[in-house]
């Protein structure tokens, strides 16, 4: 019997994962959809922020990938060691500023994240987004209020 390799191959190879490092892994996907020329302008101000942060790494951050959903619809993947790492980063500068003035004034544009966790439970928040995506797409519709206010709060329901 052949030993399996551990080294990724490119070429079409069938490779796999050891995740038994990462018991904590938080999996982020975030989109972004651009619904006026406003929206456009405010698009490429955060793409120019999404730069600083995949250079700068914030502690805890462990990959991030662009995604495009659509030509006005863009959006990343990003893994994170635990959910802890990723809360602090929300709470802190640039982001807690940003998200700030996006939910008072979205510029014509919609927003919207979903939080996996390896260790069990998921919660979404969707903001301006012309029809539902994702999660939504199925899942009853609620306020974001009391508990739902925070990622943390829907995360544990």
């Amino acid at each position: 019997m052949q030993a399996e390799t551990t080294s990724t191959t490119r070429g079409g190879g069938r490779v796999s994962v050891d995740l038994s490092g990462y018991p904590d892994l938080v999996v982020v996907y975030l989109g972004f959809r651009v619904t006026t020329w406003r929206g456009l302008k405010a698009l490429l101000g955060i793409g120019r922020k999404l730069g600083d942060l995949t250079r700068e790494k914030p502690d805890g951050l462990l990959a991030h990938e662009s995604v495009l959903y659509a030509l006005n619809h863009v959006g990343m993947r990003q893994y994170w060691r635990d959910f802890e790492s990723l809360e602090a980063f929300t709470r802190s500068e640039p982001h807690k500023g940003w998200w700030s003035s996006f939910a008072k004034d979205p510029a014509g544009s919609g927003f919207w994240h979903e939080t996996y966790r390896r260790s069990g439970g998921m919660e979404a928040i969707y903001l301006g987004m012309p029809k539902p995506i994702g999660l939504g797409s199925f899942a009853a519709a609620r306020a974001p209020v009391g508990p739902f206010m925070s990622a943390r709060g829907r995360i544990a329901v």
